[in-house]
Parts: structure tokens; C-alpha cells; sequence
């Protein structure tokens, strides 16, 4: 344990990690560098190729595109500091890289389930007013909502960023995780935390919310509507259409509701770090095969652009 003077300040701390055992550095080091290199080519890759197919130039995929984006960057937020640590044994992180890396990840995990929620509202006009959908989904109103999803994710992360950071770290520098992430914070501050505490349960417990409340009346709205369908196929086809989605919802706030709506006092680090993992590198590893294995559109432009490339690479030989 490395401790200071209470009448130091902190100017680094000491991440401690998911594990000090010496044998499992390199075999984690390994884990973690083909989840991240599955989390890039995924989401970087589903980037390019709703980019470069016309097919998927329609609302759902420029959310999708978006949300490809916001996981590759809550992800490379967290994860290359990981992996340098199991690789060099260099846990040390100072206090401005400590804030940067906390105000990405709130920014862009906020963002995402505001994004989440555009989505849901997305799927609700497409099965529920099918006719109206060119005309609801405009491309006015698809920018609005991710640029105010993106708004209101670094709003969300500037106030939490500012309320922790402004309190004094004079007691340890030892921070018993893997990234800066808000309990362990706290749990080090010699200053009075509860009206910090406060305010993160209650921000985050809006925004929360407000994204599930959105979700939720979304596809009730869906499902009604599917069960008026007569016929099998119909339903099918309609449920089809939101299978990825509610999916991807399930897993991302299952685990961020498990993490965040508690006070400090009710955390277990160990059930949290391993929470984290997931959420911070399982789950942008995730959402691209969820959404391409489930969907036929994203296959049929992935496989046109590999015969594209074959072509290219026959021709030039």
C-alpha cells in the first residue's frame, strides 16, 4: 500500500489492478489485447462499412454507426492503460491522466445510453408508424438526437469530472481498481463526499431514467403493435427488426444499473471490478456481432464488400 501525508496532495495514483499474481499478467495481457482488437476491427469496421454501402445510408444504421464509435471510444478510454499494466507492471497513472480518462469514459458511456434510447424511439416509428417513417426520421432529426445525446453525455461527464475532482485526495493515492472510476475515487477523498455522492446518484439516476423510461414506452408501443399483426411472418419480421437492439439494451443496462444506482457503502470492489470488465471491454466487443450476426442487411454489405476488395486484389494481380 503506498500512502501519503494527509497533508500532501496527490499528484498520481496507483491503480491496483484486477490481480498482482505475477503468473496471470501475460495470459491476461493476452485476453484483454483479443478483446480490444476484436472491439476495434468490430466497431471500426462497422463504421467503414456502413459508410461505404448506400443500402445501410438510413437512420438505424447512422445511430448504429454512432454507437459503434462511442464504444470504440469508452473502450480505448480504459483499456490500453489495462493492458500496459499487465505488460510493463506500470500502474501508475497521474492525476490529470486519472481525471482525462475518467471524463472519457462517463462522456462516452453516457452517450451511448442516450443513443441507445434514440434507437429505441427509432424502432418505435419504424413498426408503429411505418407510413410516416421517412417524414418522422428525418435527417434533421437524427442529427439533433445524436448530437444532443453527445451533448448531454460530456455535460454529464464535465459535472462528475468537476465534483470529483475538485476534493481533496490527501490520504492515499491507492486506488483499488483498474481505471479511475468514481466509488474507489471517492473512497480515497478526505474531504465530505456525501453531497458529491448525492449528486452522482441523482444525475445518473436521471439520466438513467430518462433513457429506459424512452426504451420502454418505446417498445411497449412495438410490442402492442406486433401483436395486432395477423399473420406469423409479420410478427416475425417485426420483432426482426428490433431483436439487435433490445439485445444490446438488455446487456448495457443491466450491468450499468448493477454499478452505479448504489452509494459507496454498498460496494463490493471485487464484484464491481469484474462488472467492469464487462462494461468496459466485453460489451463494445459485443454490440458488432450482435448486431451483424443478427442481421441480414449488414451481412449481405459486408460480404458485397469483400467481393468488391477480392475483385480489386484480382485485378491488381
Amino acid at each position: 500500500m503506498i500512502h501519503m501525508e494527509n497533508t500532501t496532495e496527490v499528484t498520481k495514483f496507483f491503480l491496483v489492478g484486477l490481480t498482482d499474481d505475477p503468473n496471470l499478467q501475460i495470459p491476461l495481457f493476452i485476453i484483454f489485447s483479443l478483446i480490444y482488437l476484436f472491439t476495434l476491427v468490430g466497431n471500426l469496421g462497422m463504421i467503414e462499412l456502413i459508410l461505404l454501402d448506400s443500402r445501410l445510408h438510413t437512420p438505424m444504421y447512422f445511430f448504429l454507426s454512432n454507437l459503434s464509435l462511442v464504444d470504440f471510444g469508452y473502450s480505448s478510454s480504459v483499456t490500453p492503460k489495462v493492458m500496459t499494466g499487465f505488460l510493463t507492471g506500470d500502474n501508475v497513472i497521474s492525476y490529470n491522466a486519472c481525471a482525462t480518462q475518467f471524463f472519457f469514459f462517463v462522456a462516452f458511456i453516457t452517450v451511448e445510453s442516450f443513443l441507445l434510447a434514440s434507437m429505441a424511439y427509432d424502432r418505435y416509428a419504424a413498426v408503429c408508424k411505418p407510413l410516416h417513417y421517412t417524414t418522422t426520421m428525418t435527417t434533421g432529426v437524427c442529427v439533433c438526437l445524436v448530437t444532443g445525446s453527445y451533448f448531454c453525455g460530456f455535460l454529464n461527464a464535465s459535472i462528475h469530472t468537476g465534483d470529483i475532482f475538485s476534493l481533496s485526495f490527501c490520504r492515499s493515492n491507492v486506488v483499488d481498481h483498474f481505471f479511475c472510476d468514481a466509488p474507489p475515487l471517492l473512497t480515497l477523498s478526505c474531504s465530505d463526499t456525501h453531497l458529491t455522492e448525492m449528486a452522482m446518484f441523482f444525475v445518473v439516476g436521471f439520466n438513467v431514467l430518462f433513457s429506459v423510461l424512452v426504451i420502454s414506452i418505446s417498445y411497449l408501443f412495438v410490442f402492442i403493435t406486433i401483436l395486432r399483426i395477423r399473420s406469423s411472418d409479420g410478427r416475425q419480421k417485426a420483432f426482426s427488426t428490433c431483436a439487435s437492439h433490445l439485445t444490446a439494451v438488455s446487456i448495457f443496462y443491466g450491468t450499468g444499473i448493477f454499478m452505479y444506482l448504489q452509494t459507496s457503502s454498498s460496494h463490493s470492489m471485487s464484484t464491481d471490478k469484474m462488472a467492469s470488465v464487462f462494461y468496459t471491454m466485453v460489451i463494445p466487443m459485443l454490440n458488432p456481432l450482435v448486431y451483424s450476426l443478427r442481421n441480414k442487411e449488414v451481412k449481405s454489405a459486408f460480404n458485397k464488400t469483400v467481393g468488391k476488395a477480392k475483385s480489386s486484389v484480382g485485378l491488381t494481380l
